[in-house]
């Protein structure tokens, strides 16, 4: 694919008119992507690259249309792996849209030509989602040669929470063939020292842990806070309390309600440059939600002379779409890293598009450091 851009770095080439007209342009190869696990967040995915193909110039609803010369169109899904049998065997442009998926349909996807391909069990069900998966009998794939055979570059991880013996045994199979790892679940992997070492030692990069939503209610907590504190309000107590449905709401109830409250939590905290009451997580599943979400934010602190100020409100979002727009960066900003053969976890990344990254850092100086990190490794 070409592009034109204003930029310059190795892929770059001049193209003269009649010596009157120089152009650069730049080849702009594919982002081949695998993906573990097709649920809803598989399913906002997939639904974007299509429905962000046809929407030009103007890509509203994203955060970086272009990042270091990418489009989301670069992004190629060649392999995905599940382990319901109502998604294995399937293309994946029926899977996506499989039970028990509960994401909004917003455009209609042509046939992949990638075929579900199924995964190991391991810890992928939980008690929880045991009547509500069904699990297929045909049996497990070799992972590593399907990401080889493929020329897959970046292995995205969708599990739900809680299936932390699968995060990490894509990691492996990641490394073993040579791919990138972007874990997108709560399972420590990025933030793992050990496993930090290990995708360093084997020359690869690796982003996570713990995605973060677009317009999600920890970023909007944090951002509240902070503006609140910049103004001088003193913060002395908050909470988030979030509901949803669908299998991931469930799964996260189940399994690591404790753990994702403390992710959160940190998170949170991290806003604010002194120590204040805080607790921010899921508290419930309600089932007729469906892949809906609402948060409940409270924030009780006193400012001028004492005066007492709080803040109560409710934030609704549709779940699988708020992970859309930072999957596309994460994933062309791990190709940018892969381009630059840099390795192990990449802190920027991380710290950018992940509530438990390696190094916790404010939202606004991780945003800084984001963009450095892109201008850094595209120019020339």
């Amino acid at each position: 694919m070409l592009h034109f851009a204003l930029y310059s770095d190795a892929f770059y080439k001049d193209y003269n008119d009649n010596k009157s007209l120089s152009i650069k342009v730049m080849y702009v190869p594919e982002i081949r992507i695998a993906l573990i696990g097709v649920g809803n967040c598989a399913s906002a995915l997939i639904q974007g690259l299509n429905f962000y193909k046809r929407l030009l110039p103007d890509k509203f609803g994203l955060r970086n249309p272009q990042l270091g010369g990418y489009l989301p169109e670069d992004i190629k899904v060649v392999a995905a792996f599940d382990i319901d049998s109502r998604k294995v065997g399937k293309d994946l442009a029926a899977a996506i849209f499989a039970k028990p998926n509960n994401t909004p349909k917003v455009t209609d996807i042509s046939r992949t030509n990638v075929i579900v391909q199924k995964g190991p069990i391991m810890d992928g069900i939980g008690k929880s989602t045991q009547e509500i998966i069904h699990c297929s009998d045909a049996p497990t794939v070799n992972v590593a040669e399907i990401l080889r055979e493929g020329g897959v570059e970046i292995l995205v991880n969708l599990l739900p929470s809680g299936a932390e013996k699968a995060s990490k045994y894509y990691a492996e199979q990641s490394i073993a063939a040579k791919c990138a790892y972007i874990n997108a679940t709560p399972t420590f992997i990025a933030s793992d020292i050990v496993w930090a070492k290990l995708f360093e030692t084997a020359q690869l990069p690796l982003a996570g842990d713990d995605l973060v939503d677009q317009v999600g209610s920890t970023a909007l907590h944090k951002t509240l806070l902070k503006l609140l504190s910049d103004s001088g309000v003193r913060i002395a107590e908050t909470y988030q309390l979030d509901v949803g449905g669908g299998t991931e709401s469930l799964d996260t109830l189940d399994r690591t309600r404790g753990a994702k409250r403390r992710i959160k939590t940190q998170s949170v905290a991290s806003s604010l440059p002194y120590q204040a009451e805080i607790v921010a997580g899921s508290t419930d599943y309600v089932d007729f939600l469906q892949n809906k979400r609402d948060s409940y934010f409270w924030i009780s602190g006193t400012y001028f002379c004492n005066a007492p100020l709080q803040i109560d409100l409710k934030f609704s979002t549709i779940d699988a779409p708020n992970a859309g727009s930072v999957l596309f960066d994460v994933i062309r900003a791990v190709k940018i890293a892969l381009n630059k053969k840099l390795k192990g976890a990449i802190i920027p990344v991380s710290a950018y598009a992940f509530k438990r990254p390696p190094q916790m850092l404010p939202l606004e100086i991780a945003e800084q450091k984001f963009a450095a990190f892109v201008q850094e490794h595209t120019s020339a």
